[in-house]
């Protein structure tokens, strides 16, 4: 069968998952999603498993979209099902995370689900899925979202099983998520080791008073004006009956799932007053099982509120008929689930601002907020998209267009609003602004000099390496005039990455009137008496630079910008998922070079 000039091959075999009990066919693809990858001319050994359904009305909500709950349902069954093809016996999910909706669906529509072993670790496997939704009338199909699970076999006796790995991958995206998985295990528990970190560091905020508005961050809120997270409060109770389960049985994880996403919303909607949309979901994590009978009771509420999403926290606990007398519950599950209104204007708050009233309040306020930041984080570290070239070709030519430019764009960075506290010292702030696939670093240094003075040795890159150890060398290309200068950068590697090297224009910009700041602006540029270095991975950046304002005769503000690329991400990824300070540690020792040349200078 053909769709959209593409040859789609199906192979029906029934078989049934052992983990829901739901009959699906094996499926080989002559082209299969990105996610999941394909060989031509080869059986790969991760085979896809694909599910059609046709999106009934029992399958949507009162809107006639399909319900998310139903989705992960049906997510859950196709990746228990790639994950028990591939052990080769029963398995169980401990959790689903990366889950972003893209799109939904709607009734009359065919939903398309594909899954994969992308990896195998010792005990655990990541199971790769990808949804797809179809108009038969339009014949065009829409990427809906994408999610990882981890399963586990279910093991006979007390021993864990071991997994065989991943073999033979034919393609190069097999092999890219085969890397990806290693890379996402990696990333989930250095998240587990930071989160406590993170968490104290914004506690820390808190105890300061900081607020959000005018580069703030919020903690206290005006009562009148903020809504009580205690308002929002769910709790839903469901008794486990055999439809429930699984053959094991014990309770299909997939229904717990679609359990918890309906108290969510429910949680969600009776703080903005309508229904929202879920639009991610940051992990379901199972703790441990269910089995029929149980007594399994849902609390939600919202943590946290945000600029135009919402998070929601579940909490799973079981009981039996005794733990159900004695008051006993089992913790048996946890997620969090991102909520947005449609078609919300990006800078115009959707949600009203919560508040809390009681010590777990605050922490899970706080904790709310770590995790955006993780999030963050981990979104754009995995992300494989490909930049197009940043560079611009330098020419004496072109100098004034591209001086412009240098100094308009650090402006107009320098001007976003909505920049998030991501810690605070007393003389150093850093602070991150995300717009979709836009990510920012802005760093606020107090410096006890003069503006002027500041602004002369920052404008010198060469002098840069004495204080920026990220900077390995730096020379001068060539000098335009005395406010445009081009400079070749060498930077050392990070993580056991490549060493990087970059060609940059420096445009240095004195105020025009009182209470301009200083400029410098930096921006990649192409010499061809500078081509790539044998062993220096040649990178880019879009916009970067300091404004150095003036308060007083011998104190100034320095505030640093970085327009995040994928050249400069190495250098900042440890700051924005917990892992280090290096930029707290770097202003530092920008601020000790500026002073310290000071006196150096006066003595």
């Amino acid at each position: 069968m053909k769709e959209g000039g593409t040859e789609w091959c199906y192979t029906a075999i029934s078989l049934t998952c052992s983990h829901s009990g739901t009959q699906i066919g094996w499926h080989r693809s002559a082209q299969a999603a990105p996610l999941l990858g394909s060989c031509r001319g080869k059986t790969p050994a991760p085979m896809d498993v694909q599910m059609c359904q046709s999106i009934q009305p029992c399958h949507a909500d009162h809107q006639g979209d399909l319900s998310a709950g139903q989705l992960l349902k049906w997510m859950d069954t196709i990746a228990c099902l790639a994950a028990e093809r591939h052990a080769g016996m029963a398995c169980v999910t401990l959790s689903m995370d990366d889950i972003q909706f893209e799109e939904t669906g709607r009734v009359g529509q065919v939903i398309t689900i594909k899954s994969k072993v992308n990896r195998a670790f010792t005990t655990s496997m990541e199971v790769g899925i990808c949804v797809s939704v179809q108009d038969v009338r339009e014949r065009v199909e829409r990427l809906v979202c994408v999610a990882y699970s981890t399963f586990v076999g279910k093991p006979a006796g007390p021993q864990k099983v071991l997994l065989r790995p991943v073999e033979d991958l034919c393609s190069a995206e097999e092999q890219l998520q085969h890397s990806l998985a290693s890379e996402r295990r990696r990333l989930r528990l250095y998240n587990e080791q930071t989160f406590s970190t993170l968490l104290q560091d914004y506690h820390t905020l808190a105890n300061g008073q900081w607020r959000r508005d005018s580069n703030k961050f919020i903690i206290n809120l005006d009562p009148l004006s903020a809504v009580s997270t205690e308002f929002t409060r769910v709790e839903s109770i469901e008794l486990v009956l055999p439809p429930h389960a699984n053959h094991h049985g014990n309770t299909f994880r997939g229904q717990i799932m679609a359990w918890m996403e309906n108290a969510a919303t429910v949680a969600a909607s009776r703080l903005c007053g309508c229904f929202p949309s879920l639009r991610s979901v940051d992990m379901f994590r199972f703790r441990g099982p269910s089995s029929v009978g149980d007594r399994l009771v849902f609390k939600a509420v919202v943590n946290n509120t945000f600029n135009n999403s919402i998070e929601v926290g579940v909490r799973v606990e079981a009981y039996n008929c005794e733990e159900w007398t004695a008051n006993k519950p089992r913790h048996i599950n946890s997620a969090f689930l991102i909520y947005q209104l449609a078609n919300t204007p990006g800078d115009v708050p959707a949600f009203p601002q919560v508040t809390y009233t009681t010590q777990d309040g605050e922490r899970r306020y706080l904790s709310a907020i770590v995790r955006k930041r993780i999030r963050m984080a981990r979104k754009h570290i995995l992300s494989c998209k490909e930049e197009a070239p940043l560079s611009v070709p330098w020419d004496k030519s072109n100098q004034v267009y591209l001086g412009y430019n240098n100094v308009a764009a650090l402006t107009v960075l320098a001007g976003k609003q909505d920049w998030e506290a991501s810690s605070i010292s007393d003389r150093v702030a850093v602070y991150v602004h995300e717009e979709v696939e836009l990510l920012c670093v802005q760093v606020q240094m107090e410096v006890m000099t003069s503006a002027l003075h500041a602004f002369t040795l920052l404008a010198d890159l060469t002098l840069r390496p004495l204080w920026d150890k990220h900077y390995l060398s730096c020379e001068e290309v060539e000098r335009a005039d005395e406010e445009e200068t081009v400079y070749h950068i060498k930077c050392p590697p990070i993580n056991g990455g490549k060493s990087r090297d970059f060609v940059f224009l420096l445009s240095k910009r004195q105020p025009c009137k009182d209470g301009d700041p200083y400029v410098v602006a930096l921006r990649s540029v192409t010499v061809t008496t500078v081509p790539p270095v044998e062993g220096f991975l040649r990178s880019e950046a879009k916009c970067a630079g300091f404004l150095i304002h003036s308060l007083g005769l011998n104190s100034c503000k320095v505030c640093y910008y970085n327009q995040v690329t994928s050249g400069v991400l190495p250098y900042v990824a440890g700051n924005l998922a917990g892992w280090s300070k290096s930029m707290e540690e770097t202003a530092s020792a920008c601020t000790t070079f500026l002073e310290r040349d000071l006196i150096t200078t006066l003595f």
